[in-house]
């Protein structure tokens, strides 16, 4: 009897990818500490109640197993609180696979590239070939000239029995031009951004730390300055962002749109952009005297006209602003519909969902852009 061989769907249970029980409590502390801000005994404590929950544990594998694996693979170390007494903390290795978490849950699978260059649509002196060719110029680099497409021009040209390769048999294949980009990435610390029950900075915070890893591991050549604004405007490093907090802070954002442009007046690269991740409602200037202006009620006419400057002189800096905005208020997105205006930029109304993702297409989209 022969064998017949079907083509068809071949339908089982799900089973999970294997994981050793310190990966699988490995995976949820991540994500417990960035909602902590850092806070090792906080993030424990709620991995303790999950644990009872969901039986994450068993006789062999404890929590009290889990975090003595902590230490010994270098995730935290011990350290003296504040309040005088030992504790543990997390490490440089941590923040790291916490920012690698965060980029692996918003932006997906993405493989590292060691280009760290951005394609735009101008040809030019780049390595991404485009499939299409042109004459040979004077100044073109020989490396760029193709071989094959030369030679198909002095066969036609010339005939088999005559056979040479002249000036005008030669053609260069076209390369994408890689542009460098200089990011400032702007985050609302204002106390609004976890006010009426939703947290609104933890995905916030995990979208700067996916994007921190995106441009340092796959376009290392790019930069990205992150700066928070409350009351006033302050730059933070890379590895501070699992400890980002809100504070009892107004919104000035027009401090976080200067310190954001003389930021950007330093770097080198032509092309340079403004992220700016908001609930939308400007409420503090500071002025020349040092002292503030705040009003919490509505939109202030003064605040909001300093706003539009700050858009606009972006706009003569050739520097675009996005605004990711993640309030739903009718009268917000008015504001923040005349302040894109103003600059000649974009603006998203993402809510929390997806937030990460848009930031991220757009970010994709701007690198095929050039500023002349």
């Amino acid at each position: 009897m022969k064998n017949e061989f079907k083509k068809g769907f071949y339908f089982k249970t799900y089973e999970a990818p294997f994981q050793s029980p310190f990966d699988k409590l490995f995976t949820i502390f991540k994500e417990l500490i960035t909602h902590t801000s850092g806070d090792f005994d906080e993030a424990i404590s709620w991995l303790r109640e999950l644990d009872v929950e969901y039986k994450l544990t068993d006789e062999n594998y404890t929590i009290d197993d889990f975090i003595e694996d902590l230490k010994k693979k270098g995730y935290i170390r011990d350290e003296v609180k504040g309040d005088g007494s030992n504790g543990f903390g997390i490490t440089a290795k941590t923040e790291r696979a916490i920012r690698q978490q965060a980029l692996d849950q918003i932006f997906g699978n993405l493989k590292r590239s060691g280009s760290g260059n951005h394609k735009t649509k101008h040809a030019g002196n780049g390595d991404e070939h485009t499939g299409e060719f042109r004459e040979f110029n004077f100044g073109d680099s020989l490396e760029r000239i193709s071989l094959t497409e030369s030679l198909r021009n002095a066969q036609i040209n010339n005939g088999v029995d005559a056979f040479k390769l002249t000036e005008n048999d030669l053609v260069v294949e076209e390369a994408q031009y890689k542009a460098q980009m200089s990011t400032v990435l702007m985050i609302d610390i204002s106390h609004s951004m976890i006010l009426y029950g939703e947290d609104r900075i933890t995905p916030a915070k995990k979208v700067a730390m996916a994007l921190a890893e995106l441009i340092t591991t796959r376009y290392p050549k790019d930069t990205l300055d992150i700066l928070v604004f409350g009351n006033d405007a302050w730059t933070i490093p890379i590895k501070d962002l699992p400890y980002l907090q809100v504070g009892p802070y107004h919104t000035n954002t027009v401090a976080g749109l200067q310190l954001a442009m003389d930021i950007l007046r330093r770097k080198r690269n032509t092309n340079k952009q403004i992220f700016m991740i908001t609930d939308g409602k400007p409420s503090c200037v500071r002025e020349r005297d040092g002292s503030y202006y705040m009003n919490s009620n509505g939109l202030d006419e003064y605040i909001v006209d300093k706003c539009y400057t700050q858009a606009q002189q972006a706009r003569k800096l050739h520097i675009p602003i996005t605004t990711f905005m993640i309030a739903r208020d009718p009268y917000l997105q008015r504001f923040v519909n005349q302040f894109t205006e103003a600059n000649q930029g974009k603006a998203f109304y993402t809510g929390l969902k997806g937030l990460g993702e848009m930031i991220f297409e757009d970010y994709e989209a701007n690198r095929k852009k050039r500023v002349k």
